[in-house]
Formats: structure tokens, C-alpha cells, sequence
């Protein structure tokens, strides 16, 4: 029987196509379980059918996978390798990554601190499947290799679920602000303000001895009475400033009045010098 040349080339072409496909798989593939206790099993894997037996995995067990990636049929390292472990009957999976070497060689440990709650509570025997894949045109691999019982201590609480911290509204917070300072005892305030009265015989006495004279005072109002009666009225206000600022008045309150009156007192202040100082050079005082 022969072919037609057109037959023949399409033949050729479709085999050349299956010989050149390749695929991602894993060779020398082993898992076990080890118990702090002593111990344990250890069965060969493959792509062709999962475990007959199912793998136990108890409290103080831990479950070793190693096997070596391959691509097609060569020793390789991929891009990814997961071990995921599936819920037959809530659909719920969680992956655990393989730790992969250059030349392909990859291991895996688990214990059942690494699953998450949904999976140790399972009632099912959890669906674990390889998963290996890469950049290129070469197939990823997806196979069913046993099924893995979470056997958990029943001597131990059973684990709770911990509801995870979710940003947004919180309800309002009624912020209670500190009451605002008040005067001291009034004990305490009648004291100092007899200690300052006290002092006021004293003052003028000093004046007295220094030689102040009331009798230039008509003179001095008549000659500048403004900056005289500004500088005098000024200091007058800062005292009653203070009193306002110790009885009710809060800082905010007190300092613009204060820096007003302040700088009243210092350019009054400095023309009613300036006049005491023109009639000193008169002579017309010591």
C-alpha cells in the first residue's frame, strides 16, 4: 500500500509533534511520617495512581515529601512546586511550597501547624495533589498522589477559629476631655495678697527715702499728661489682667491682652522717662 506524498508529510509532521511535547513530572518520590513518639511509614509516589493507603498525619507527626522535578524526563528545577492539600467536601485548599535545588532535588515538611483550621477540622481525608510548573512551553503537572487524614490529639482543646482584624467603621468613641485647671484655695490666695499688701508701707517708705516728691506730679501730667496717664494705666491693667488670668481667664485669653497692654506700657513708659529726664537736666529736680 502506498501513501501519497501530501498523506505521508502530514503523518510525519503530527509524530514529529508528539515526539517534541514535553512535560513537567517528578522521579525518586517518596513521602513518610515521623512521630516524636517513634515510628512511622514511608510509601513511594507516582503520576499514575494516588496512594492506596491513606496518610496519617497525628499531633506530634510530621509529614516529609522529597522527590526530584523533572522535565521531560531530565532533571530540572521549575518555577513552582506546591503541595496542595484539598477538602473533598468544602472545596477549601491551602499550598505549601516545596524548597526546590538547582538540580531538581525538593523536600517538603509539614505538620499540622501548618494548616489552617479549616483543613484540621475536616471530617474528610484531605486531597493532596503536586503541582509543578515553569515558564516555556513544557506542560505543568497537576497530579492526585494520596489522600492525608488530620488525626488531631483528643486530649488537647479543640482549635477555634480566630476572626481576622477587617479595616473599616468602627463605632464612635465619646472622647472625655480634662476639666479645666481652677484657682487655688482661697486660704492660699488671701495669704499672698496680705503679703503683697504688706510690702506697699515698705515701697513707700523707700520712695520717701530716695527723695520722690508728689509735688512734681501736677507739673509732670501738665507737661505730658497722655504718656504719663497711659504708663500709669497700664501698669494698673497687667495687675488686673493677672487677677482675671488666676480667677477665670484661660492662657489663650490672657496673653493678647497682655501684649497690648504691654506695649502700651513700653512706649508710654519710655516718653514719660524721657520727661523726668528733660526736667532733671533743668535742674528742676535731683
Amino acid at each position: 500500500m502506498r501513501f501519497s506524498n501530501p498523506l505521508l508529510t502530514s503523518i510525519l509532521l503530527v509524530g514529529a509533534g508528539i515526539a517534541s511535547a514535553s512535560s513537567w513530572g517528578f522521579e525518586e518520590a517518596f513521602v513518610s511520617v515521623s512521630s516524636k513518639n517513634g515510628g512511622g511509614i514511608k510509601d513511594k509516589i507516582t503520576t499514575k495512581s494516588p496512594l492506596g493507603n491513606i496518610v496519617t498525619l497525628g499531633a506530634t507527626d510530621t509529614l516529609k515529601i522529597l522527590l526530584t522535578t523533572t522535565e521531560n524526563g531530565k532533571p530540572k528545577r521549575p518555577h513552582q512546586a506546591f503541595l496542595l492539600l484539598q477538602d473533598q467536601d468544602t472545596g477549601v485548599e491551602d499550598t505549601i511550597p516545596f524548597s526546590v535545588k538547582d538540580s531538581g532535588k525538593a523536600k517538603v515538611d509539614l505538620t499540622q501547624k501548618d494548616l489552617p483550621i479549616q483543613l484540621l477540622t475536616s471530617t474528610q481525608p484531605l486531597q493532596a495533589t503536586l503541582l509543578i510548573a515553569s515558564f516555556g512551553a513544557s506542560d505543568a503537572l497537576s497530579s492526585h498522589v494520596f489522600n492525608l487524614e488530620v488525626k488531631l490529639d483528643p486530649a488537647a482543646s479543640a482549635p477555634t477559629y480566630e476572626k481576622p482584624l477587617r479595616y473599616g467603621k468602627l463605632a464612635e468613641i465619646s472622647h472625655i476631655f480634662k476639666a479645666d485647671p481652677r484657682s487655688g484655695p482661697i486660704v492660699i490666695s488671701l495669704f499672698f495678697v496680705a503679703a503683697v499688701l504688706a510690702t506697699v508701707p515698705i515701697l513707700l517708705g523707700a520712695w520717701a527715702y530716695l527723695g520722690a516728691n508728689l509735688s512734681h506730679l501736677g507739673m509732670a501730667t501738665s507737661i505730658a499728661p497722655i504718656s504719663h496717664t497711659l504708663f500709669f494705666g497700664s501698669i494698673v491693667s497687667l495687675e488686673g489682667i493677672f487677677f482675671l488670668y488666676y480667677y477665670s481667664w484661660n492662657l489663650f485669653q490672657t496673653l493678647p491682652a497682655a501684649g497690648v497692654v504691654g506695649l502700651v506700657a513700653f512706649l508710654s513708659g519710655s516718653k514719660a522717662l524721657s520727661e523726668v529726664q528733660s526736667r532733671r537736666l533743668a535742674g528742676e529736680r535731683s
